[in-house]
């Protein structure tokens, strides 16, 4: 049976992102709470000297660096580039890493709750998210994992064999708060039980589907030609992530009073609602169907 011997606990991607971080000293301070029989398991803070600066990258996002060809390209070489191949050499080498599970801990402001999101497929996934459901019923399963191979994939967690990322919100950027870091320990530690129960071949009976949700595509704020914003999301989609948009729905609201409405064709649910590290790239929400997962 396949068995989880290295795991990573990662936080401070983002520099203003600040309950992995925190989260990542506690665990540093009580290496108890993340010690199991079956592994290791160590705590990594990914992006020091963004959080020093209070931002959320300095010069590129390091959750977008993580591609096998970006982390072979020595020409890539700003701090997050960089930074990122430290990790790489820590952590993986991506493709043959020697860390089985990577666990990237993240903030986020729009009105999530505490999601685990699944970047990749298979059996491992699909046990540990209906364990996590189950164990914490308030969670949401997220999957992401049919977009792109795990070599193209930018992401952090992709380091790993194995890797998921926890997101929890609200919480504004640069801030911490008790309710959220304290969904994010819970959910980070249902996860490390897990590999232990996985490891020793002691996996509780688990639902045999899970609900979750798929990830669509974004979808941008209204804009002019010239770039400029038109309007902001509708106050009846404003923190309501995870709720049903039906086509006619408005989700916008243009600044002169006008309401843009849906026009999708099936009922889709947003995430990421109104997120403020995405406004950027204008970037509004995302957009989700609801699927199921099913144990073999």
């Amino acid at each position: 049976m396949d068995k989880i011997k290295q795991v990573a606990i990662v936080g401070g991607v983002h520099g203003n992102e600040f309950s992995g971080i925190y989260l990542v000293k506690h665990y540093q301070a009580r290496p108890e709470l993340t010690e199991r029989t079956s592994f290791d398991c160590r705590c990594v803070w990914a992006n020091p000297e963004a959080h020093y600066a209070n931002k959320r990258y300095l010069h590129s996002d390091l959750n977008r660096q993580f591609k096998n060809a970006d982390l072979a390209n020595p020409s890539l070489s700003n701090y997050e580039q960089s930074r990122a191949k430290v990790l790489n050499a820590e952590l993986g080498p991506k493709g043959a890493a020697k860390t089985d599970l990577l666990i990237d801990l993240h903030n986020t402001t729009s009105n999530m709750g505490a999601c685990l999101i699944l970047t990749q497929a298979g059996p491992f996934y699909n046990q540990l998210a209906a364990y996590v459901k189950m164990v914490m019923p308030e969670a949401i399963i997220s999957r992401d994992e049919d977009h792109f191979n795990a070599e193209d994939h930018a992401l952090m967690c992709t380091l790993g064999r194995y890797g998921v990322l926890v997101e929890v919100g609200p919480q504004p950027q640069s801030v911490l708060r008790h309710d959220v870091l304290e969904l994010m320990d819970r959910m980070t530690r249902h996860i490390l039980d897990f590999v232990e129960l996985y490891n020793t071949d002691k996996v509780p009976e688990l639902p045999s589907q899970t609900e979750a949700f798929r990830y669509l595509h974004s979808i941008k704020l209204p804009m002019n030609e010239q770039g400029e914003r038109l309007g902001m999301v509708h106050k009846n989609v404003q923190d309501k992530d995870y709720q049903p948009i039906n086509p006619g729905d408005p989700i916008f609201m243009l600044f002169d009073g006008t309401e843009i409405c849906y026009d999708g064709e099936q009922t889709v649910y947003p995430t990421f609602i109104n997120e403020a590290a995405y406004y950027d790239n204008n970037l509004a929400m995302s957009l989700n169907e609801k699927v199921v997962i099913t144990l073999d």
